[in-house]
């Protein structure tokens, strides 16, 4: 996956069948749906492959007990299907989590068992295992550093855990494969229409040379998240607002706060929200909140009062109890709420479900959603634009879509940080043995090596510091400091594959370092 490969087919081609603006979830995940069916694809995405949303989750592939006990049924039961084929179509990235509730009170053991069995049901044959009332004795067997203090009993269940980012990263490879055209860093400035108001095509500025592309298109998909309003405002003569930001964040600590493999869950905080403690990549991520904002931002910030009830309630229910100063990483996230018919709903009753929109000017937008439904939304996506005459009629195909790296699991050795490459394991060896100074680590405390940076410039795009450390090597959203440290070094080697001068170096670590602030606890900025 070369960037001015790319760039030479999107110069070439005179009109394409599909253009999508957004390399999230969505938009990738709609990428290798209409390529897979045969349209011409192009995807443009202004930034990085999942710089918003979708590098920012917590890292769950997962039907959603929490819409469970609300009682929409038709969200979980879609949401377990495709938790299962992702399962199998990208199971390098994509592991069986067993999760623990730890309970205080007697009757919440009964409760959440019964509750979790539907869940299990389901799932059908594309179950991750059965769901079982624990002891107290089990339970601190299963969670070591779990509060004993009044504990009674405890539930085991099973659902999906991944990396997000390295998923989005894949999917880039998987539409380049069936005949689609990504682009980063080419941001759509414009939608072009005819005399009739109906959209005709994208203009696009490639943010690193400034070329001003106009690209015709038979439809043209919005795909771009929180920032959805944003287009929406070039497309609509008034202005509505489709989607409500919500946000949540993570803290990341070290693994001795949850030793073991198992996730702590607690369905119910004491302002009802869903706390999870989940392991990933040697380290423990701790979230998430969900707090309605006004503004979208690319590099959303961690509200005080988020970080203290993270904190607070992971120390209600941890014996070893984290602080301030064990936090390696702080991260935001924005969800795309579908924006509800009355003002002022609260986030937890804000549909979850994705909906398409079909503007009067032919403009197709995808809002709300989540990672682990993308097949199905980029299949229902494709089938709208079908149905509105944009598109001839072609069968979907993604269900048993192999996605790029996906590898049996049996020969996956996940104590080896470099499973995340599946299938391109050999290839990242061969990379590290061809130099002596690739087979250096990129940090001493770290597995990553510099390899895998090489690789991440070579073959996946990537174009500044931030792109490698955030999201092909989770450095940053694993410690942020030890990121920061490596950042000239890693500006350096980006300088030298792609051929830029010291002033881009300076400027690049200045920028990746600003970004990196964002990571950190307020008193250690």
């Amino acid at each position: 996956m070369n960037r001015s490969e790319q760039l030479s087919k999107l110069q070439n081609t005179e009109k394409w069948d599909v253009i999508i603006i957004g390399g999230g979830a969505s938009g990738l995940g709609t990428a290798i749906d209409a390529a897979s069916r045969g349209y011409k694809t192009i995807l443009l995405e202004a930034i990085d492959f999942a710089k918003g949303t979708s590098s920012r989750s917590t890292k769950l592939v997962h039907g959603g007990v929490r819409y469970l006990e609300q009682g929409d049924i038709h969200l979980v039961r879609e949401a377990l299907k495709e938790r299962g084929l992702l399962a199998q179509n990208a199971n390098h990235l994509v592991k069986n989590q067993s999760f623990v509730i730890p309970n205080y009170n007697w009757f919440a053991g009964y409760f959440y068992t019964f509750g979790l069995k539907i869940y299990d049901l389901l799932s059908g044959s594309l179950s991750l295992g059965s769901s079982k009332y624990l002891s107290k004795k089990k339970t601190i067997q299963l969670l070591p550093n779990v509060e004993e203090n009044g504990l009674k009993n405890g539930v085991i269940y099973h659902d999906g855990q991944f990396d997000d980012s390295r998923l989005a990263i894949n999917m880039a490879q998987t539409a380049v494969e069936n005949g689609a055209y990504v682009l980063n860093y080419t941001k759509v400035v414009n939608l072009v229409k005819d005399e009739k108001n109906q959209i005709t095509g994208v203009i696009a500025v490639d943010q690193e040379s400034g070329i001003k592309y106009e690209l015709k298109g038979s439809v043209v998909i919005n795909a771009t998240g929180v920032f959805t309003n944003a287009i929406m405002k070039l497309n609509d003569n008034v202005y509505k607002k489709y989607i409500v930001p919500s946000q949540g964040i993570h803290l990341v600590f070290d693994k001795s706060f949850l030793p073991g493999e198992n996730a702590l869950m607690i369905p119910k905080t004491k302002d009802g929200r869903v706390l999870f403690a989940v392991p990933w990549h040697n380290h423990v991520v701790v979230g998430t909140t969900d707090t309605l904002i006004k503004k979208q931002s690319l590099e959303p910030i961690a509200l005080e009062s988020e970080i203290q009830f993270v904190l607070e309630t992971s120390q209600r229910f941890l014996a070893k109890k984290p602080t301030r100063a064990d936090v390696l990483s702080v991260f935001a996230g924005l969800r795309p709420l579908a924006a509800p018919k009355e003002e002022g709903k609260s986030t937890k009753e804000v549909s979850r479900s994705h909906k398409i929109i079909v503007s009067e000017t032919g403009l197709i937008t995808i809002t709300g959603g989540k990672w682990t439904t993308y097949r199905k939304i980029a299949e229902d996506i494709i089938d709208k634009a079908i149905l509105k005459g944009k598109l001839p009629k072609k069968s979907c195909n993604t269900q048993h879509l192999s996605i790029h790296g996906n590898k049996p699991t049996n020969s996956l050795d996940r104590e080896n940080h470099l499973y995340i490459y599946g299938s391109d394991i050999p290839k990242i060896i061969e990379l590290q043995e061809s130099q002596l100074e690739l087979k250096e680590k990129l940090h001493p405390k770290y597995e990553f090596t510099m390899a895998e940076v090489v690789w991440a410039i070579r073959y996946e795009m990537a174009r500044t510091v931030d792109d490698i450390l955030a999201r092909r090597v989770r450095l940053l959203f694993l410690d942020a400091r030890a990121a920061i440290e490596v950042s000239e070094k890693t500006a350096r080697l980006i300088a030298k594959e792609l051929g830029h001068d010291e002033v881009w170096i300076s400027k690049e670590i200045s920028n990746f370092n600003q970004i990196a602030k964002g990571f950190l606890l307020p008193e250690y900025q």
